[in-house]
Parts: C-alpha cells; sequence; structure tokens
C-alpha cells in the first residue's frame, strides 16, 4: 500500500495510523511472528481515515491543501502533458514577467497555446517568479499570445496558480487594473477555444486575468475567490485569527462553486492531494483537455463565443421572488 505524505495538523490521523503499521512490521521482522491480521486491520483503518478526511475538507483546510509545497505547478504540467514547448517571453513593450509562462506546446499531436501562473518551488524559484504574482506586463504578455494562438487558430489552455495580482506600486502606475480588464474583455472574444484550470489558488483578479474560457474547472482541493482567507479576516475582524472562519463564510472550494454555477466542473484529485502523485493528476487534466477540444472544435465560432459571454454574463444574477 503507498504511504501518503503528511505535513498538516489535521493529516495527523493518518500519520500516527502510518507509524503504527510501521512499528507492526518491524517487530514483525525482528520476532518473525505473523501479524498479518493485525497489519490488514491497521491498514483498512488508514484507508477508511483517508477517505473520511480528504472527503470532509473543510474550506481553510483546502487552502492549505492548494499551498502544498510540492504541489504541481503549470511547468510541472507543461512537462508532463506535453510533448513539446517553445516558451515565448516578454509583451513587447515593458519586459518579460517571470510569474506568468506561456508558449506553445503540443499535447496528443495537437498544437496549442498554454498559459499559466509559476509561483516556483524553492525560495530563489519564488522570488525569481514574484512569488506567481504578475504586474500588468505579464498579463499583457499573456494576451499577446493569445492574439498569436488565434492568429493561427490554435486553442488556449490556461493554469491559473497565483495568490493575486501583483499589488506593488510600479504595477499600479503600469495599468494593473486596466491590463487585467482588457483580458477580461478580449477572452470574452477570442475566436478559439479557451479551456482554464485552477490547479492551485485563485485569488481575485490576478486568476481572473487569465481564466474567462469556455470550460473552466477546478481541481479539488483548490479554491477560487475574490480575496484570500486571510486578507478577508483582516478587514473584516482586522486580525488574521479568523480566517478559518472567513474561508468558509467566502464559500472558495471547489463544490460551493460547482454549486454556484461559477464553474463548468471538478477534477478529481489522487488521495491526500495532487502533490501524492503529480503523474496521474497530469493524465487526468490531459484527458479532460483532449476531450473539451474535441467537442469544442466542433462549435461555429460566432455561437462558441456567444456561448461563453451568456455563461459568465449570467453569474451573479439573482431573481428576487
Amino acid at each position: 500500500m503507498e504511504q501518503i505524505k503528511t505535513s498538516f495538523d489535521f493529516e495527523k490521523p493518518i500519520a500516527e495510523l502510518a507509524q503504527q503499521i510501521e512499528k507492526v512490521k518491524q517487530v514483525a521482522d525482528k520476532t518473525k511472528v505473523d501479524m498479518s491480521a493485525t497489519l490488514t486491520e491497521l491498514e483498512q483503518k488508514l484507508e477508511t481515515t483517508q477517505q473520511s478526511l480528504y472527503n470532509n475538507l473543510t474550506g481553510w483546510q483546502k487552502v492549505q491543501m492548494s499551498r502544498h509545497a510540492e504541489r504541481p505547478q503549470t511547468l510541472d504540467y507543461i512537462s508532463m502533458i506535453c510533448d513539446d514547448f517553445i516558451e515565448m517571453h516578454g509583451d513587447r513593450t515593458v519586459k518579460d514577467d517571470k510569474a506568468i509562462i506561456g508558449g506553445f506546446a503540443t499535447i496528443n499531436g495537437e498544437t496549442v497555446m498554454i498559459i499559466g501562473h509559476q509561483k516556483g518551488k524553492n525560495t530563489k524559484e519564488r522570488q525569481y517568479r514574484n512569488f506567481g504574482m504578475a504586474n500588468p506586463e505579464g498579463y499583457r504578455k499573456a494576451l499577446r499570445l493569445m492574439r498569436l494562438a488565434e492568429k493561427f487558430n490554435k486553442p488556449v489552455i490556461s493554469f491559473i496558480d497565483t495568490m493575486g495580482a501583483y499589488p506593488g506600486l510600479e504595477a499600479e502606475e503600469r495599468g494593473q487594473g486596466e491590463a487585467i480588464a482588457r483580458n477580461l474583455l478580449e477572452m470574452s472574444v477570442l475566436k478559439v477555444p479557451i479551456v482554464c484550470f485552477v490547479v492551485g489558488e485563485g485569488a481575485s483578479g490576478g486568476a481572473l486575468g487569465i481564466g474567462i474560457g469556455d470550460k473552466v474547472y477546478m481541481l479539488e482541493h483548490t479554491w477560487y475567490s475574490v480575496i484570500s482567507p486571510e486578507s478577508c479576516s483582516s478587514i473584516l475582524w482586522r486580525s488574521w485569527d479568523y480566517k478559518e472562519r472567513a474561508a468558509e463564510c467566502l464559500k472558495l472550494t471547489s463544490d460551493d462553486m460547482f454549486k454556484n454555477k461559477l464553474i463548468d466542473g471538478i477534477i478529481k484529485e489522487p488521495l491526500g492531494g495532487a502533490h501524492q502523485n503529480p503523474e496521474l493528476m497530469a493524465q487526468t487534466v490531459k484527458e479532460q483537455i483532449i476531450k473539451d477540444l474535441k467537442e469544442l472544435k466542433k462549435q461555429n465560432t460566432e455561437k462558441m463565443i456567444a456561448t461563453r459571454i451568456d455563461k459568465f454574463c449570467a453569474m451573479g444574477v439573482v431573481n428576487e421572488g
């Protein structure tokens, strides 16, 4: 049985059971006593605990899962899903934003444009990538690549994983709000299929800037919201101590988002999260991409754009009875 790597406090029951199983195995090896019955019982208990725990995570626990250091990021998905990838740089105005990567790739023999946030895996890489927080030039680079995909009639795939757009003074001076708004407008009417995946954190306009698509999916243990639970807590309660409560109030989990018809589907993760089995996670995402592109390519372009616009216009509409 494959052992699950545990990292969080709420995973303690799993860690304790795994420890017990290891001890029983060691005793059995030393004493040569048959302890298979005890092992089977403990392994069954471990499996039940895992299923029960991961199927009933709270909003805050899902936020923690989405931030796991070993969780696959855009470059990991590209290396596992694509046959090849040619990265393209710069917005042709300011500079190349390292927080957003993009370029042409081949998936299952079909050329696509892939765009996504990249946070980085260690301190040096995170600083280089600005923790996945894009500046206006990042969104303008993304738009340039989407227009290029449209020119050559290639579908766009986006991977969303950001704490938000960079809130620095220079970003605002260069028009952060305008860059994101422009992307929302242009993506709404892009003449090629767009499939979006929230693979980690989906925070605010930073996520929306590359998040308008014909199909928008969230991985099971991710979140998508107008604000992070910590920021929400500090605004409403003047303290970060209420982040768990804020996470529940924000209704930011994939289940909540699907119930509210804000996304098109939830992609099931391997037991324990995407970081437990990145290859299986990537394979699931790849199958979904192939399936969706096959369906979307059959649609008439004008109809596809109209459906995309209608889908987003219907969000947040309240009928008072």
